[in-house]
């Protein structure tokens, strides 16, 4: 590493110590320190505005709820409204028991549990080196891992199944076993609202000219919308289909005009078509489940992180040419209400 760019790493650790209110000399010397969750009146914490970034640039994750919470396991927080509440109660009348209210949170007894991940990355000092030439320098490193740690977490949300003691990810090049994502959460908590074989075992076909489960794409939303969800949510004007890569089709989403924004920011995007696909609006995520389709709406999926457990090392490692961030979180991914949503799998076109 050149000293100009050594000077440069320095003052990046001397700012990340004064935001966290931590000794910069620990932060220079590899020590671990806590991403600060203290806020004052009308202002967020760091940790918040880690989030609030993340979210800012990142559509799918920005439509979604990413929440801090104070506890590792707890009730759920129900960010929804569960079910309907309308009613009436004749209160002038002898014996009446008189009017009752609703909860409007959607909290269920499933609660959560924030589990410990680690978003460790390394740049080299080639790569430091040239960034140095930049009066971005600190906003560079920032950027790389926080877009990073955002894609991951889109990638756990659809594809984490399991939360291993060691993950290995030759194994769960998806992020399998990191953590227990959404759908998961559907196939364990709510397994009468998933769909996945029609009268062939395995499959949910699809033929047009007759003989499979479904003609169309559309029938199939509109049978496992009616059948899957109860009758207060199947109508939410908030649903949206979801649909793996090979389920999309031009139709519903039109080429993205390349000046927009940068591919790796695309990448992360959520993208509505415009047109409707059995009476719901299609969205395209980053890393949906191929085969799947998800119906639900996107305020109902939300992501726990412990306020006060993020912490960050930056250790410097001369014998690999790299500096080197060792970085965790405790996260659940939390479905707020089920009613709000079904999942269909191994969907199959037949011609």
């Amino acid at each position: 590493m050149q000293d100009s760019t050594r000077i440069l790493l320095n003052q990046y650790l001397e700012d990340q110590a004064a935001l966290n209110g931590v000794d910069p000399d620990a932060a220079r010397s590899g020590k671990a320190f806590t991403i600060s969750n203290q806020f004052a009146a009308g202002t967020p914490s760091v940790q918040q505005r880690l989030i609030d970034k993340q979210q800012e640039e990142t559509g799918f994750l920005g439509a979604i709820n990413i929440v801090l919470v104070d506890e590792m396991k707890g009730e759920k927080l129900g960010l929804g409204v569960s079910g309907p509440l309308a009613s009436r109660t004749q209160t002038n009348v002898n014996g009446s028991a008189g009017r009752k209210t609703t909860d409007i949170s959607a909290v269920d007894v499933e609660g959560y549990e924030c589990r410990k991940t680690n978003s460790d990355t390394h740049i080299t000092y080639a790569k430091l080196d040239m960034w140095a030439k930049f009066s971005d320098f600190q906003t560079r490193i920032s950027n790389l891992i926080r877009q990073r740690q955002a894609l991951d977490r889109i990638m756990i949300g659809f594809n984490g199944v399991s939360a291993a003691a060691n993950t290995d990810k030759v194994a769960n090049p998806l992020l399998q076993d990191v953590n227990i994502g959404w759908l998961q959460k559907y196939r364990d908590n709510r397994p009468q609202a998933v769909l996945t074989a029609g009268a062939t075992a395995g499959k949910v076909r699809i033929k047009a000219s007759g003989g499979g489960d479904y003609r169309n794409i559309h029938s199939l939303v509109m049978d496992a919308t009616h059948n899957l969800m109860p009758a207060w949510a199947r109508n939410d004007p908030s649903l949206v289909a979801i649909l793996g890569d090979d389920l999309q089709h031009d139709v519903f989403f039109p080429l993205i005009d390349g000046e927009n924004k940068p591919t790796e920011m695309i990448a992360a995007d959520l993208i509505l078509g415009a047109k409707r696909i059995g009476g719901k609006q299609p969205a395209r995520a980053p890393f949906m489940l191929p085969k799947s389709l998800f119906i639900t709406s996107l305020k109902n999926l939300s992501i726990y992180e412990q306020s006060g457990k993020r912490r960050r090392t930056v250790r410097e490692d001369p014998d690999f040419d790299c500096v080197r961030t060792f970085e965790s979180t405790n996260d659940d991914y939390v479905v707020e209400d089920y009613d709000y949503g079904c999942l269909v799998e191994n969907i199959e076109f037949e011609a």
